[in-house]
């Protein structure tokens, strides 16, 4: 293998200090089946998507088969197998912002981050985006939640300046 094909392969040590945060969490939410929900809550929180590896070690440590944890990982729609953005942009497509015309907004907000062919996330992983079927802000509509906040009566213009207040806060963060 080529020095640029080689993929980047975690360490021991960082492994090791992967596996010792999951363990903190079992040991904070217990080891009983009930706990199960919680912990996935909590990694995902921590890591923003529920990597297979750890998902494999929570069945483990609460004596699971695996098929059951990745059954209940699968099954909620919060939770993701695939690593999302720092900022989560969930667009709403329930009627009232159907109608009231949602799709130049979505397009308007994944032509901003750049994202084609059904793509979700931005390869710097700082934007996720996803069609919601509704978020129950109707009398809002064209209504999106951006990082748990309701955004309403949007434009395609208005949401680009959303977006570009969240990349110069980023950016500002960055430079301190």
């Amino acid at each position: 293998m080529t020095p640029s094909t080689t993929k980047k392969v975690e360490t021991g040590s960082e492994a090791k200090r992967r596996f010792e945060k999951i363990q903190k969490i079992i040991e904070e939410c217990g080891t009983d089946e009930s706990a199960l929900i919680p912990i996935l809550q909590k990694v995902q929180e921590e890591y923003r998507y529920l990597p297979e590896e750890i998902l494999t070690f929570v069945a483990t440590a609460l004596d699971l088969p695996p098929a059951t944890v990745y059954g209940v990982a699968t099954f909620y729609a919060q939770f993701s197998l695939e690593p999302k953005g720092k900022h989560l942009i969930k667009c709403c497509d329930g009627t009232a912002c159907h109608v009231r015309k949602n799709q130049p907004v979505i397009n308007a907000i994944r032509q901003e981050l750049g994202l084609k062919d059904g793509k979700k996330t931005t390869d710097d992983h700082r934007f996720t985006v996803e069609i919601v079927s509704c978020i129950g802000a109707c009398a809002l509509a064209p209504a999106v939640v951006i990082d748990d906040v309701v955004y309403g009566q949007m434009t395609p213009e208005k949401v680009r300046e959303v977006i570009a207040q969240i990349e110069a806060a980023d950016n500002a963060e960055a430079t301190r």
